[in-house]
């Protein structure tokens, strides 16, 4: 809290805060655009950014058991799996796009069932808890919307809600941008 309140009393912090805010928002508006508009294109995409942080943990871990116990059968193991997913994604992408799909299915599942738990422990304290029963549920449809259609609908569907979820970020990004500027105007 202390080093919010800073930045609000820095004003040379402020402007600089305000500006990238405002350039990583519009980044991440256009990015979730190309994703709602070209799906496939952002699954893709996906899939080998996740190839490459494969591949670059792999390398790391290799390095990490070079520099410290070459003979960690254990760790150069560990470098190899992650070298050799990564590359794979890399070589047969669709498989990977499928692999994002199976995980993003379990990740909502995951989480409805963790709002219907939440839901249910809010209800008698707070008056918005079936908005948390109302997340849950839409989690659990979404899962089943990827399950669905799997392994062919992940094609699409990756690329749909990264793209998604990255329009809605660039959003959040822009408003706080302008909810800065209004600050700092209010402040001169």
């Amino acid at each position: 809290m202390v080093g919010y309140q800073n930045m609000l009393n820095n004003k040379e912090l402020l402007k600089k805060f305000e500006k990238n805010t405002k350039i990583a928002g519009v980044i991440f508006l256009l990015l979730g655009l190309v994703g709602i508009f070209y799906p496939a294109l952002m699954s893709l995409t996906t899939a080998y950014f996740v190839a490459f942080l494969f591949i670059f943990s792999g390398i790391t871990i290799g390095y990490h058991t070079w520099q410290t116990d070459k003979k960690d059968w254990l760790g150069w193991l560990k470098a190899f799996i992650y070298f050799v997913t990564g590359a794979m994604v890399i070589f047969f992408p669709l498989p990977g796009v499928a692999a994002l799909g199976i995980i993003l299915a379990i990740y909502f599942f995951m989480d409805g069932f963790a709002s219907f738990a939440l839901a249910g422990q809010m209800k008698g304290e707070n008056k918005f808890w079936w908005l948390i029963l109302l997340n849950g549920i839409l989690s659990i449809i979404i899962g089943v919307i990827f399950l669905v259609g799997w392994p062919f609908s992940s094609l699409f569907l990756v690329g749909l809600f990264v793209g998604i979820s990255l329009f809605f970020d660039g959003i959040v990004l822009l408003t706080m941008s302008s909810q800065i500027k209004k600050l700092e105007d209010n402040n001169s």
